[in-house]
């Protein structure tokens, strides 16, 4: 597609991310329209539409990507339906930007990656886990300097307040019906430890716990049973000396934690996201603040990057498909193992 080309876009789906983020910026960029929205509702469409300036709402997903006026569609549903969407948009010959989690299991996102690979010729992109952005390349620049000798193990700890209180109503990620395997803030996190050092690990086990057995759930007209993990912990082991352990979390109350530490023979970083401060750590010395050079900041570039991939050809980095099948390979190992009672489970 030429550079100077008009892109016309369809929306699927006009939740927070979408329109806090993927809307205004695609609107932003110069050639880019938003021709048309769908949303839950015809009410919440036509919403969405007035506050963006959008001209037409569709009344059903189908319809947008059934419109042969239609480019591209970003999908911001919640991942019960990425699949299904992204699938027929591909076989439509149209781009597709969809928001994370990639999809509701492994199964569902190995079908998306083949529809991906049957149309080469057409976009597939991700929403990346946007929190490290700004460390990504300092953290991969020491780890390729070998800095910390040797890798040992890599620690996730998640933790929010979201679930603690059983009196309230199940929210999205507490519905499996939206969620599928997905847990929490796992695999937007699990994303990231597979960016720096790419490579997977062989085997996970985990454990969690359900506090709250139900949830009231307005659409099913009352309670309805828990069976997201509120509570995980994980062990994942590489096979070649290195492990990942961590901790994610729905039920600690107060400010939560929130941190990454990668622990060599020689020395350990550690990215605290919440103060936004990267440390290292090597034997012999006293830890010290690292602030990452201004070549190596990245920030959120998705919208740029989608149409960047559109009109010139650029590969799809953050987030490809084949990097989403295999953190959705991670997230249902983890399942699979808490719904086995703690069973170590195969990564192939």
């Amino acid at each position: 597609m030429a550079i100077s080309e008009n892109i016309r876009i369809g929306v699927i789906g006009a939740g927070t991310n979408t329109k806090l983020k993927h809307i205004p910026g695609l609107q932003a960029i110069e050639g880019v329209s938003i021709d048309v929205v769908c949303n839950r509702s015809e009410a919440s469409s036509r919403k969405a539409a007035d506050e963006f300036g959008i001209g037409r709402i569709a009344s059903s997903w189908q319809e947008v990507v059934a419109d042969d006026s239609i480019d591209a569609v970003c999908i911001g549903t919640w991942p019960n339906l990425h699949a299904p969407i992204t699938i027929a948009a591909l076989e439509a010959g149209k781009h597709v930007l969809t928001e994370a989690r990639m999809a509701m299991n492994e199964k569902e996102a190995e079908e998306m990656l083949d529809a991906s690979l049957s149309r080469p010729d057409v976009v597939a992109q991700i929403v990346p886990s946007p929190f490290t952005l700004k460390w990504d390349q300092t953290i991969k620049k020491i780890l390729e300097s070998g800095e910390l000798g040797d890798l040992r193990e890599i620690s996730v700890i998640k933790t929010l307040p979201m679930n603690a209180n059983e009196r309230d109503p199940m929210n999205w990620r507490q519905n499996i019906e939206y969620s599928g395997n997905n847990t929490m803030m796992l695999g937007i996190y699990y994303e990231v430890v597979q960016r720096w050092i790419q490579r997977s690990p062989s085997r996970l086990w985990s454990h969690g716990r359900i506090f709250s057995k139900n949830r009231d759930n307005a659409e099913a007209g009352g309670p309805r049973a828990v069976e997201i993990p509120e509570s995980l912990i994980f062990v994942a082991d590489y096979g070649d000396g290195l492990q990942l352990t961590g901790i994610m979390s729905g039920v600690e109350l107060g400010s939560g934690r929130d941190e990454y530490a990668i622990s060599g023979a020689k020395g350990t970083i550690r990215l605290d996201l919440k103060t936004g401060t990267l440390y290292r750590s090597l034997i012999g010395e006293e830890e010290q603040i690292v602030e990452p050079q201004e070549e190596d900041v990245a920030d959120w570039n998705v919208e740029a990057d989608f149409i960047a991939s559109i009109r010139e050809g650029k590969p799809v980095s953050l987030t490809n498909f084949t990097d989403g099948l295999n953190y959705m390979k991670f997230t249902d190992a983890a399942r699979n193992s808490f719904n086995a009672g703690g069973e170590w489970m195969t990564l192939s």
